[in-house]
């Protein structure tokens, strides 16, 4: 992939997959790649948006600040994403600030130039569009689960969407990250997903660091309730987001 020509890594993201070749190329003119270090800085809360960043490999995390100093994360993205879009096409500044979680590929375009583009493009625009629509539909999710579930259903749910064969009745995981970032991504304590453990231990929930054993999902599901509103994990329109649990109904933030 790293040799590959930016219009071709361009259309490995879902939000400019179904775009033609002219107007991929146009997006290849303003774009440059770019590999970062684990910790890299990639863009800071209150600064104003250059490019938008668009992940090809790694994972990112998105944390703010509040005026007193404390700092959460609020959100993990995982490749093909991208991140701060509404930042970009508004004009304003970034409400978070980007670190890279493991070594990450990005390619960065340029943000003026894009903003001119989507005048110009119509099926751009669109793509855009929709792909904001559906960081929309997200953060509703997020907020409804925060105010409708506990952080042990929360961790429920997306400790069941991890789980990719929909038949099983039990399954051995490991958690994406370590559990202080698993702690933010559930809206949470650290000390409050220790909690959330212990309870989901009745529902036969087992770990050890970061392997998890389900060994009753049929209960597991019981009490955490997942619903049938939510899109799937597996949905490019959600590309970026790390959002297991939407694919059972739960966001997880």
């Amino acid at each position: 992939m790293k040799n590959e020509p930016l219009p071709a890594l361009l259309r490995t993201v879902p939000m400019f997959a179904e775009l033609d070749t002219a107007l991929l190329g146009q997006l290849a003119a303003m774009t440059e790649a770019s590999e970062a270090a684990h910790g890299a800085e990639l863009c800071r809360q209150g600064e104003f948006a250059a490019h938008l960043h668009v992940l090809l490999a790694g994972q990112v995390t998105l944390s703010g600040t509040a005026p007193d100093g404390a700092a959460a994360v609020v959100e993990i993205i995982s490749a093909p994403g991208h991140f701060v879009l509404a930042a970009v096409l508004t004009q304003m500044p970034y409400l978070m600030t980007a670190h890279a979680l493991t070594p990450v590929r990005l390619l960065r375009v340029d943000a003026g130039g894009l903003r001119t583009l989507v005048e110009q493009a119509p099926p751009l625009a669109l793509s855009l569009l929709q792909s904001q629509a559906r960081d929309f539909r997200a953060m509703v999710r997020q907020v409804r689960d925060l105010k409708l579930r506990t952080t042990a259903q929360r961790l429920g749910c997306y400790l069941l969407a991890l789980v990719r064969d929909p038949l099983a009745t039990s399954a051995e995981l490991r958690l994406p990250f370590e559990k202080g970032l698993l702690a933010g991504r559930l809206g949470c304590r650290q000390e409050n997903l220790s909690r959330a453990f212990a309870v989901l231990r009745a529902m036969g929930v087992e770990t050890s660091g970061t392997r998890v054993w389900l060994h009753d999902i049929a209960k597991l599901q019981s009490y955490a309730a997942p619903d049938e509103l939510a899109d799937s994990v597996r949905e490019p329109a959600n590309e970026g987001v790390d959002q297991a649990g939407s694919a059972q109904g739960c966001s997880a933030a």
